[in-house]
């Protein structure tokens, strides 16, 4: 999350009821599509007067944007998903430190960086998925489980290059250490039924259509399926 403190003063008081001063205008970098923002900053200049002006991309040219602009840089918010992104716009140093009193009461201190340079606005589950005709849910338990001999041949996964697989990965080094994360998706690699797929949905249709029995998706994805 990138943001000066003119944004902050103006979403804090919007939060909490006050009288809202501020600029004219906010510039946000965002890599949701349009169609799922931009009610968002709608609502925030229904209730503000502040226009939004908004740019929609993927993560990375977004960062590499704001990181190619340096000092000039245009915009006051990048937005975008998962702690992964997060972490590396921190480590390209586009983003600079800031202080809400709103975000301190209202987000709790495991969703913000130390470094007060991003926080965490929603969270996403990645969760175990399964066929309920060839799994009972007895039989799941943990991320680090599916590496278990009992899953040969029954996991599907999707491509490491998604930055959420990226992140479980972290966790796992995070909580167990380099070394035990290696074995647990190694026990993964060796118990693919199928090479890896591109998207969640191909993860949850492969195991509807018996390619595999369990795997790894974003909740939202089996949302969208259901809804469809």
């Amino acid at each position: 999350m990138l943001a000066p403190k003119r944004l902050l003063t103006a979403l804090a008081l919007t939060l909490i009821g006050g009288t809202v001063q501020a600029a004219d205008e906010v510039v946000v970098y965002s890599s949701r599509i349009d169609e799922l923002i931009k009610p968002v900053f709608d609502l925030y200049t229904q209730k503000t007067g502040v226009q939004v002006k908004f740019i929609t991309d993927k993560e990375a040219p977004l960062m590499q944007r704001i990181k190619a602009e340096g000092e000039n840089a245009t915009a006051d918010l990048l937005l975008t998903v998962d702690a992964g992104n997060l972490w590396q716009a921190e480590q390209m140093g586009i983003l600079q430190p800031f202080d809400s009193k709103v975000i301190k009461a209202n987000i709790p201190l495991q969703y913000r960086a130390a470094s007060h340079a991003w926080t965490g606005l929603s969270l996403r589950a990645r969760t175990i998925a399964y066929s309920t005709a060839r799994v009972k849910p007895s039989e799941l338990t943990t991320y680090e489980a599916l590496a278990d001999k009992q899953w040969e041949g029954r996991l599907c996964l999707r491509t490491a290059k998604k930055v959420y697989n990226q992140s479980l990965t972290a966790t796992l080094i995070e909580t167990h250490g380099a070394a035990k994360t290696e074995e647990i998706v190694k026990g993964w690699v060796n118990n693919l039924s199928t090479d890896v797929f591109s998207d969640d949905v191909a993860v949850l249709e492969a195991i509807s259509a018996g390619q595999c029995d369990v795997g790894i998706v974003n909740t939202y994805y089996y949302g969208r399926l259901h809804k469809q």
